[in-house]
């Protein structure tokens, strides 16, 4: 049993960063996301013998993957509307001493709408982005991680960053930025 503690500590847990902002992205809630990893570290501890010959974040990222599919259909079976929450995922952040805070609220804003961008689009589209623009993931890699050719890969990619480019437009144009 140590042995596999190790080794899991030595494969595995240097890729949960990148899992949970994969989960985070797959999920748009923080508190989902810590769920989706939670689950996401187990089952990866339990199917660790089959981890040969593969690289350990692509393994990784596909037990992501296929948790928040098993959550995802679940919800669905469930049909439960959560409550809003009261406060933002903003509100709950801790307090940071600013020392630009017209350059902190541009970068604040620029966040929010792309948080509002990505969640508008398509799952297949935003998990083609994180994977490629944040993992830096190689298309074979994302292939092998969502089981389809890399030319399919790279066609949705191209469509995920024009979606991406379509929707941030929209949403700038939708905007006004003046001071009441």
């Amino acid at each position: 049993m140590d042995e596999k503690i190790r080794r899991f500590e030595a494969q595995v847990l240097p890729h949960l960063d990148a899992a949970y902002r994969f989960a985070r992205w797959l999920s748009q809630s923080p508190s989902d996301a810590d769920d989706l990893v939670q689950e996401t570290m187990l089952r990866a501890f339990r199917a660790l013998d089959s981890l040969r010959g593969v690289d350990a974040k692509v393994w990784l990222l596909t037990i992501v993957r296929n948790c928040h599919r098993s959550a995802y259909t679940q919800q669905l079976r469930r049909s439960a509307v959560p409550l809003p929450d009261e406060l933002n995922d903003e509100d709950s952040e801790m307090i940071v001493a600013i020392d630009n805070p017209e350059e902190h609220a541009i970068t604040a804003d620029t966040g929010r709408v792309l948080d509002q961008v990505m969640a508008a689009l398509p799952e297949e589209y935003r998990e083609v982005l994180i994977l490629r623009e944040l993992e830096d993931m190689s298309y074979r890699e994302m292939a092998t991680l969502m089981s389809i050719p890399i030319g399919t890969v790279m066609s949705r990619l191209a469509r995920a960053r024009l979606a991406l480019k379509e929707q941030w437009h929209k949403q700038i144009k939708g905007e006004t930025y003046a001071v009441r």
